[in-house]
């Protein structure tokens, strides 16, 4: 008991809010109200929100570092309660069950008391919204949590899926899925644009609980209820974006099957006759009882996976979509980006993630944006072909370019290639992430044919991507070199063309800083914009 109540403590470190007395006279244990009191000595360092997400399946608790564009979670744990169990054939919410949820949720508030959170919301899903005894449940679970719980219509769960997907996809087109425990909702997305959408009692617990357990019993209702969506008809050719904890347990078994080089869930992307004919294989290795041990899938999930494999098969054949594209961001999410001010909502999420890591991990913030100038003056000077995509992530790449500097000089490359390409933020695709990885990498290791790094990511990338994230690397190699990554110098360089020689001239004032070793890096730099290269002071 002492050595947890110690790692209490340690959190404590962390506290945002102050802990009224009331909280603490009234707080269960002896035990707790001695760690309460310590939470009280600390002061806020930053005000952080918390989302408690009553779902069908699983309640959970997120934390997130503050209400910003750039979500960033620092806590998040669930329990799979299974509230929604049962709901479609006895219309009520299981007594263990509801025990369950109650037990996560008192441990939630705690936590929440703990790490001082600055605002905690609250939201239930299908399974409170459609039990008779939903609303004596909600009503046990509010004075748990403290706060109001917001019972989401279906409507309502469907529009925020929706916002979290624009959250957390760079302008999404296509029809988003959120497939939970009690319900699926389904609605057409493009950019910002949201229209209305629909919810149908096809979760994987309503599913398997009106089917009896019968996968038959479950296509027939399946195949039924998705016929009938309108929102469906609009999808062929397009997107279909793919929420909810069992749609991401089978992108994590295809991502382990396949062998793909790179772990990350959120913007896993499939051609939609590759998930088509993957769903169909699972389906039958589940009804064989192959994956019944599965090690990648919580046991809890494990029932569930047919009943979601079955309900995305379906979706793609009647909607026709291009591509499946899997999404970490979801409600939770949509409810936050709906708090933020339009002008922030509008930000690009890349770009915005971008500057937070910029800001937390370079040693002079304010160079990026000199870089980003310098090497839009350096592209301009060549004349390069860019994409509004390939000039977004030069950008986001500027903003990156400093953030391994306290790694011993040997690793930088290879530390900031894997903190990039893993990294928990969205509105960028996979291919984006080992682009801005071996960018930044290059920067650190050189683009010389011995620098290349150790890992299988490349094969994400085309080869003329490759080419242009060493391009864009070697930019960053010499802005860095010129500068020592400090702001201020970049804005005193310039480039001019003289026929088919490009020159790199330094004002006076900073004449001193040119040197061997710029020249020579500055050369290489041109060679791979097919001009000679050279180094002046005027």
């Amino acid at each position: 008991m002492e050595n947890r109540l110690k790692n209490l403590r340690r959190v404590v470190l962390r506290a945002v809010r102050s802990v009224s007395a009331n909280e603490i006279e009234t707080a269960a244990s002896p035990d707790e109200r001695r760690v309460l009191r310590s939470v009280k000595r600390y002061k806020p360092a930053a005000k952080t929100v918390g989302v408690i997400d009553i779902g069908s399946n699983s309640v959970r608790l997120v934390v997130y570092e503050g209400l910003t564009r750039s979500l960033a979670p620092i806590f998040n744990e669930k329990v799979l309660c299974g509230l929604g169990r049962a709901v479609q054939t006895t219309g009520l919410l299981g007594e263990s069950e509801v025990e369950t949820a109650l037990v996560a949720l008192r441990r939630f508030r705690m936590l929440c008391k703990v790490m001082k959170v600055g605002r905690v919301y609250a939201i239930a899903t299908a399974a409170c919204r459609d039990a008779s005894n939903g609303p004596a449940f909600i009503a046990k679970a509010e004075r748990i949590c403290g706060v109001k719980i917001e019972i989401l219509s279906g409507a309502r769960e469907a529009y925020l899926s929706a916002l979290g997907v624009v959250s957390g996809v760079h302008k999404p087109d296509g029809i988003v899925g959120d497939l939970g425990g009690g319900s699926l909702e389904l609605i057409d997305v493009r950019g910002h644009r949201v229209r209305s959408g629909v919810t149908l009692p096809l979760g994987g617990l309503a599913l398997q609980d009106s089917a009896q357990k019968s996968l038959k019993k479950a296509e027939r209702i399946v195949k039924t209820k998705i016929a009938e969506v309108a929102q469906l008809q609009g999808g062929e050719g397009r997107t279909f974006y793919a929420v909810g904890g069992t749609w991401r347990a089978l992108a994590r078994i295809h991502i382990i099957q396949s062998g793909y080089p790179l772990r990350v869930m959120h913007g896993y992307t499939l051609p939609a006759a590759d998930a088509l004919a993957f769903v169909r294989r699972l389906r039958r290795l589940v009804e064989a009882g192959a994956l019944a041990d599965i090690e990648t899938v919580t046991e809890a999930r494990r029932p569930l996976l047919a009943y979601a494999a079955l309900v995305l098969e379906y979706i793609i054949l009647t909607a026709k979509p291009d591509r499946i594209v899997f999404s970490t961001f979801g409600v939770r999410e949509g409810l936050l980006f709906e708090m933020l001010p339009e002008r922030v909502r509008q930000e690009d999420g890349l770009i915005s993630t971008a500057r937070k890591m910029n800001a937390l991990r370079a040693r002079a913030p304010r160079h990026a944006d000199d870089l980003i100038d310098w090497t839009d003056r350096f592209v301009k000077a060549v004349k390069l072909a860019e994409t509004d995509e390939d000039r977004r992530l030069r950008h986001a790449a500027c903003l990156l370019s400093d953030i391994g500097w306290r790694a011993h000089p040997d690793y930088r490359g290879d530390e900031t290639l894997h903190v990039i390409a893993n990294g928990n933020f969205g509105a960028t695709t996979h291919e984006a992430r080992v682009f801005l990885a071996l960018a930044v990498y290059f920067r650190y290791a050189g683009i010389g044919e011995k620098n290349q790094p150790r890992t299988g990511l490349r094969v994400l990338l085309t080869p003329p991507m490759v080419e242009r994230a060493r391009l864009v690397g070697q930019m960053l190699r010499v802005g860095h070199l010129i500068s020592a990554a400090h702001p201020g110098v970049l804005p005193a360089t310039h480039f001019r063309n003289q026929k088919r020689k490009l020159i790199l001239t330094f004002d006076a004032r900073i004449g001193n800083l040119v040197g061997e070793r710029i020249a020579n890096r500055f050369k290489q730099l041109a060679r791979l914009v097919a001009r000679s290269g050279a180094v002046e002071v005027r």
